[in-house]
């Protein structure tokens, strides 16, 4: 089929709910992707920070084959290996306890929340302005994009406080002897990547302990190696009491998992939270695959030398160019702030074939797969800077 023709039938049969880009994916290697008319592209968006290890990794695609070829999927009712294995390795990577898996990130978020107002037996929950948690009613609840949760304002829940990011009175000043919890983002993403101070983090930790309130932190872009860490918040002395994860823990297959410290974990007892599909024998494969090449390709270090790379390479384009008014990031989450709306931009770098989206309006953001190299980065480089040339 061509390409008009599958966009022609989506235009007739699916639910109108996105914008997308005029390409039809067929096909990918590595950092690369090829559309149905045999076009290629450097993938810097992956899916939006999901295809860690890039396309069609062996390791991973030889998991999901083999395991497919036992058990697919058996429900919650039953125990498995695969994914009792990699709770383990997760759990232990971390300073959690306790594990739960889910599909998405917004169901994990969803999960986390849950438990919070569970364990404390408090009905507020606090969040940062510029946030993004989820599409879920609940999740809505605690996303500051009022585009999204305008059609839904009169039926969404209660009991959720939007404080600003990185201002530590703000968040004082929202506490009462009703607030659960703070669910934030180490690294706001869909925000515009933002990131607070050090001594933010370290107020946040203080506060939250004098006062009773648990931290919830969404690693769900930022986690898995995507900020030149396990996860975000170690970078940051942030000491959370759940964490939320998705995206890149499958290398692309849906998986997702809310972690929690004993304690918390407590809150949950059996009925309380469920679920079918999430932790299955074939989720479980591929996020013990995705591990395993973390481990042997040292992922998390090398997103940590291409992030600093990649920024200090964009910093020179900012000197260049008066419109870029900052270049911000952390490992392969990053940004660049323009001073005009720049959403035509990703379509004059998809012309030059390269795949990146913009957010928050003048920002566009990066996230390409932790595999990335230099050379890719650097025809990244040239590519933007022939499209700024122009404007």
């Amino acid at each position: 089929m061509k390409t008009e023709e599958i966009i022609d039938i989506e235009d007739k049969y699916f639910i109108n709910t996105f914008n997308r880009v005029p390409i039809v994916l067929d096909h990918g290697e590595g950092v690369k992707v090829w559309d149905i008319e045999d076009k290629e592209y450097l993938d810097f968006l992956a899916g939006i920070a999901v295809n860690c290890l890039g396309h069609n990794h062996p390791k991973l695609v030889g998991a999901i084959q083999e395991q497919a070829e036992k058990l697919i999927h058996i429900s919650s009712i039953y125990y498995n290996e695969p994914a009792t294995v990699y709770a383990k390795r997760l759990v232990d990577a971390t300073c959690f306890d306790r594990i739960f898996f889910a599909n998405s990130g917004a169901e994990a978020n969803e999960g986390a929340i849950k438990l919070a107002l569970k364990y404390s037996g408090k009905s507020e929950v606090l969040f940062c302005g510029d946030s993004f948690h989820g599409r879920t009613f609940l999740t809505l609840s605690v996303t500051d994009h009022p585009e999204y949760s305008a059609p839904y304002v009169k039926n969404l829940p209660k009991g959720f406080k939007k404080v600003e990011f990185a201002n530590l009175e703000s968040v004082a000043e929202a506490i009462t002897d009703e607030t659960a919890a703070i669910i934030i983002e180490p690294v706001q993403g869909e925000g515009g990547v933002h990131i607070a101070t050090e001594e933010f983090y370290k107020g946040l930790n203080d506060l939250c302990k004098e006062k009773g309130v648990l931290i919830i932190v969404d690693e769900v872009q930022s986690g898995f190696g995507r900020c030149g860490a396990l996860f975000a918040h170690e970078l940051f002395g942030l000491k959370p009491d759940i964490m939320t994860v998705a995206k890149g823990i499958g290398g692309g297959f849906p998986m997702a998992a809310f972690l929690a410290t004993e304690e918390v974990a407590t809150g949950f007892v059996p009925g309380d939270h469920g679920t079918t599909f999430a932790g299955s024998p074939l989720a479980g494969a591929a996020a013990n695959a995705v591990f395993d090449v973390f481990e042997e390709e040292n992922l998390v270090e090398h997103s940590k030398e291409m992030g600093e790379y990649f920024i200090q390479k964009l910093s020179r384009l900012k000197d260049k160019y008066d419109f870029i008014d900052d270049v911000r990031g952390v490992g392969l989450l990053v940004g660049i702030e323009l001073n005009f709306e720049c959403g035509d931009l990703v379509g004059k770098m998809l012309e030059e074939g390269f795949l990146i989206n913009s957010t928050a309006g003048n920002v566009l953001r990066f996230a390409p797969p932790l595999i990335v190299k230099k050379a890719e980065i650097d025809a990244l480089i040239d590519a933007l800077d022939k499209v700024f040339d122009s404007l």
